[in-house]
């Protein structure tokens, strides 16, 4: 299986060849479809913002569903996707935790202290009516996380990340702390040593902002 590593040398060649696609606002970015990696560092091109990620998961944790709620300063993505009063979808950390959206981290612990080699512990990110929620008041907010699923093979936790769409940039180095940190605390509650994270991502991408970085 690819590496992170792989992974930083396709976008290279990428940006190389000038295989650009442009998006829905006529922004120009390169991008892998179907990309599949073993996330084995937690960046790909530019360096993680440890300032950013200790107040995103500290909203992450509170389960939060307003950035209004987020350590100042609020981060200017949030604000964007955000409606007028500040509420959003995508608290991963509800998402995860909340008894409003099903106890799922709980039921995969519990799954797999029944079932050790079971292969329904999953947690749902997204829901159908995302395709309505998602813009709702004026939010612009569609999961970019479509699940996890854990399995216990050859005595390792693996974690399987199934992402709809990830900037490169930006989305990877915050959403991996994300997936590194349930990965271990699953881990450690089930007695068992962390395995791989396997990422997948159906749209795998990079902004013409960014393209300094590759290089």
């Amino acid at each position: 299986m690819k590496s992170v590593n792989d992974i930083r040398v396709e976008f290279k060649k990428l940006l190389q060849n000038e295989d650009f696609i442009f998006d829905k606002t006529g922004v120009k970015l390169i991008e892998i479809i179907g990309a599949q990696f073993v996330a084995d560092e937690p960046f790909i091109f530019g360096k993680p913002n440890e300032d950013y990620l200790r107040r995103e998961m500290n909203w992450y944790i509170s389960q939060s569903l307003n950035v209004n709620d987020i350590e100042e300063p609020i981060p200017k993505i949030w604000k964007q996707v955000a409606d007028e009063d500040g509420n959003i979808n995508s608290n991963y950390g509800y998402l995860v935790f909340s008894n409003e959206n099903g106890n799922q981290y709980f039921n995969v612990i519990n799954e797999l202290r029944k079932y050790p080699n079971s292969r329904r512990a999953q947690i749902i990110y997204t829901r159908p009516s995302m395709w309505k929620d998602y813009n709702k008041n004026g939010k612009s907010d569609f999961c970019c996380t479509s699940s996890t699923q854990h399995f216990i093979r050859n005595g390792l936790l693996v974690s399987y990340v199934s992402m709809r769409s990830g900037d490169v940039i930006f989305g990877y180095n915050n959403d991996f702390f994300w997936q590194e940190f349930i990965h271990k605390k699953i881990a450690n509650e089930l007695e068992v040593p962390t395995g791989k994270i396997i990422w997948n991502v159906g749209s795998f991408h990079i902004y013409e902002r960014h393209f300094v970085l590759i290089n």
